[in-house]
């Protein structure tokens, strides 16, 4: 070959080169004339940090999956000009796993415009993405995947209950300080009655709270024994708090059981490690974090230093943004290397922070550092809703503001933050049309009870979706009781109109499959006893694989059921079809090994795609406890145990989300779950001022301790610490503290719910309704929630008469 003809070759290669720039700029430009302003600040991010606050119905998501795709080009563009390969990919990161689901395929949509390959990106949960770092590097996690088991436990698990009993033999003097309270006068029962309630209540509550409030914060229990040097409590609430943190962590090393804080704080103790921080962050150009107003400190902090590439060398380097200084060990990027990472949130949608330790306070402050250097790009065009609902949720948002800066004025304490920033939404441009109302858009009531709420609520349903039956509607509630009570009420009605209703909180209570696996398996093991029988009935009823019947008559005579001998009775058609069902479930538990029964049942009850992958995980987790005592003893034991002591975490298929927006369905739904859904018509019952912004109540069989609840005062007492506060509160303005910030984030939760609406906002609080939702039939007066009170003086042509339905 001549030189002419390389040269010739070299020519058309870099020709070529510059075509494939010059194209893909030109597809890029024409994504980015489709965003809009806020989403456009995005789709321009090249490098360093970058905090994009959004309002409810901003178009977050699709901003993100453009900005992501149009960064992959980018990076597919230097390589194609610097003629090297990369194996360098995008790292995006959101809250769960139908969202990690949702966000990907929108990002493979704008990879398809731009007529590149659906790679170069990752998409993970934030713990989806720290068990990924963990495994690949199991001598320095410290997790050997193989040999530990993942819980997520409450205040009733083993681990938790034994701590309890540990603590209390190890620390007489303050468990005695605990017993005797303000006040006691040595009487016997009240000893034993006080003695219950601190063992199976008050100490598992704090250690549940504090636990997870401390790993994830990176919080030793050494830590916490320093800052309760600092206050002068006679119970001591972080040294006892300390001592049971101390006394779980020994547990769970000691049967290899980790939870969920442990991922991250083994992918953290991977990146501490130089070699180990330089493999993962070359594989990694620039990190897109999702809902980042939900990270705790430490997540964050693992995002940073995987944002930083593999330019930062030197640990223990101060962060390039501003970090809690119990953290300031991390290895990370020096101000010369700024952080590749893209934190996309909404503090005022910040709705998981007291039962979480993430708070906004966080996403704040990032928002406000990103400012300062003009790195924050700001999403207030929202195209969800309509005008009117837009308007309302703004004005809700500026009237708590308002009225927790009247409290301030009045207070001589400490002042308290607002629960919202200061981000109105607005309207999308007239090239880009919000949706036209349905009436007004908005209409509030206020019915006798909550009986004349569900007749107003549907009657308006039906009219709805009479009129259009491609719309879809949500009632969101403030707790499942309600839900459930609601569901029940509105049933009939919708039967009778062919509206279809789901209730999301008995369908996503996948703890039933545990329960019923193990109904099934107890019948099993002891198929005469009658209250085996029973149970086992009563599923297979619920799951509709048997008529209803009396099935305490079946029960009663277990043998004659199962076994009819040839002078009994002859057994009717639903009889027999429910003999007939037993018994192959007997069959099966003689013919089948062990390990695949769980799996077989699974398959009895017709459960639906997201139940038997929850069953499958059940079955794994279930084979590898009893693996050496393989009987089916330890497997009811083991099973036993997941169901009384512990939340097991179901498995969510992509296309969860999408059951709950049908068309031509009615969704009962909470307010925490309705986050990041929307619907034509939303309502929104039961606006009390006991539920929202409701207030903490102290039980009355632990008033003893005093007018507040240790696990609160410790939570206020640990964010304090973290938040760099001059002084750690003592137990009255921590229990306050504590107050606000349930105070503040239950408003938040009805800001979330009310811009989750397209068309048409209906709100309601009845004169009338239960004071616990336990006994729905207990009605007695109460006051509404203040925010209603004031949106019926603001628009006034929105107030319905109940009179006239």
């Amino acid at each position: 070959m001549t030189d002419t003809n390389i040269t010739e070759i070299q020519s058309a290669s870099v020709q070529t080169e510059l075509s494939f720039v010059a194209s893909l700029e030109e597809k890029i430009a024409a994504i980015r004339q489709t965003l809009r302003p806020g989403q456009q600040q995005m789709a321009d991010w090249q490098s360093g940090p970058l905090a994009v606050s959004a309002v409810p119905g901003a178009g977050k998501s699709t901003g993100m999956a453009a900005a992501a795709a149009i960064a992959i080009a980018r990076q597919y563009q230097q390589v194609a000009q610097s003629a090297k390969s990369s194996r360098c990919q995008l790292v995006v990161v959101t809250f769960t796993r139908s969202a990690a689901a949702n966000i990907k395929s929108k990002i493979r949509y704008y990879l398809k415009q731009l007529s590149l390959p659906q790679t170069g990106f990752a998409v993970y949960t934030l713990h989806g993405l720290a068990l990924n770092i963990a495994s690949r590097h199991p001598d320095l996690s410290g997790l050997e995947l193989e040999n530990v088991t993942l819980i997520t436990p409450n205040q009733s698990h083993r681990f938790i209950r034994t701590a309890v009993e540990i603590w209390i033999n190890n620390h007489p003097r303050l468990y005695l300080q605990l017993l005797e309270g303000q006040q006691f006068d040595g009487e016997e029962t009240e000893r034993l009655r006080r003695q219950s309630v601190l063992r199976t209540e008050v100490l598992p509550d704090l250690a549940t709270t504090v636990i997870h409030e401390a790993k994830s914060s990176g919080i030793s229990p050494t830590q916490l024994r320093q800052w309760s040097q600092q206050t002068t409590n006679a119970y001591e609430i972080l040294t006892i708090a300390a001592g049971l943190y101390e006394q779980y962590q020994d547990l769970m090393r000691s049967r290899d059981f980790i939870d969920y804080d442990d991922m991250i704080l083994a992918a953290l103790r991977v990146l501490e490690n130089d070699s180990a921080r330089r493999i993962e962050q070359n594989q990694v150009f620039a990190v897109f974090e999702d809902e980042a107003q939900d990270s705790s400190p430490l997540q964050t902090r693992l995002l940073e230093i995987l944002a930083a590439g593999s330019r930062s060398q030197e640990p223990g380097v101060n962060s390039y943004l501003p970090h809690p200084p119990h953290l300031s060990h991390s290895p990370l990027p020096t101000p010369h290397s700024p952080i590749n990472l893209v934190r996309v949130g909404d503090p005022n949608q910040a709705i998981n922070s007291t039962f979480t330790p993430a708070d906004p306070i966080y996403f704040r402050e990032f928002c406000q550092e990103c400012d300062r250097s003009h790195r924050l790009a700001t999403m207030d065009q929202a195209g969800r809703s309509t005008a009117m609902i837009i308007n309302a949720a703004n004005f809700a948002l500026e009237w708590v503001n308002s009225f927790y800066g009247a409290k301030n004025q009045q207070s001589s304490h400490t002042p308290i933050s607002t629960p919202f920033s200061l981000q109105k939404i607005r309207p999308v441009n007239l090239t880009d049309v919000n949706p036209a109302p349905i009436g007004k858009g908005l209409e509030l009531h206020t019915p006798r009870d909550i009986f004349q709420t569900v007749e107003l609520l549907s009657k308006r349903v039906v009219e709805l979706f009479t009129e259009d039956m491609g719309k879809n509607a949500a009632v969101l509630v403030r707790e499942n009781r309600q839900g459930r009570w609601f569901a029940e009420a509105l049933a009939p009605i919708c039967k009778e109109h062919n509206i279809t209703l789901f209730d999301v909180g008995e369908s996503d209570r996948r703890s039933h499959v545990p329960q019923e696996i193990l109904a099934l398996l107890q019948f099993c093991d002891r198929p005469h006893s009658p209250d085996y029988l029973k149970s086992a009935l009563e599923v297979l009823v619920q799951r509709q694989l048997i008529p209803t019947q009396d099935l305490n008559a079946l029960a009663s005579l277990p043998e004659e059921f199962l076994y009819p001998s040839p002078l009994a009775a002859p057994q009717s058609e639903p009889v027999q079809k429910a003999s007939h069902l037993c018994r192959s479930l007997l069959r099966a538990r003689l013919e089948l090994p062990l390990y695949q029964i769980i799996s077989f049942l699974a398959l009895t009850l017709n459960y639906d795609q997201a139940e038997l992958a929850t069953a499958d995980k059940l079955s794994e987790r279930v084979n590898k406890q009893i693996a050496g005592s393989n009987s089916m003893g330890a497997m009811l034991s083991a099973l036993s145990e997941i169901v009384s002591s512990e939340r097991f975490e179901p498995v969510e298929t992509d296309d969860a989300e999408a059951r709950y927006t049908r068309n031509g369905q009615l969704t009962i739904i909470t307010m925490h779950k309705a986050k990041g859904l929307d619907w034509n018509y939303v309502f929104i019952p039961f606006l009390h001022e006991n539920l929202i912004p409701g207030r903490f109540w102290v039980p009355p069989q632990s008033q003893f301790l005093g007018d507040f609840t240790l696990s609160e005062v410790a939570r206020a007492q640990i964010r304090a610490a973290l938040h760099g506060e001059a002084e750690i509160p003592e137990v009255t303005p921590a229990w306050e503290q504590a107050k606000h910030l349930k105070t503040a984030e239950e408003y938040r939760l009805l800001y979330v719910a009310m811009t989750r609406a397209k068309q048409l906002l209906w709100m309601s609080a009845a004169q009338k309704a239960p004071f616990t939702w336990s006994k729905p039939e207990n009605l007695q007066e109460q006051a509404p929630c203040p925010v209603f009170p004031a949106l019926k003086r603001q628009f006034p042509e929105c107030v319905v008469s109940c009179n006239k339905g």
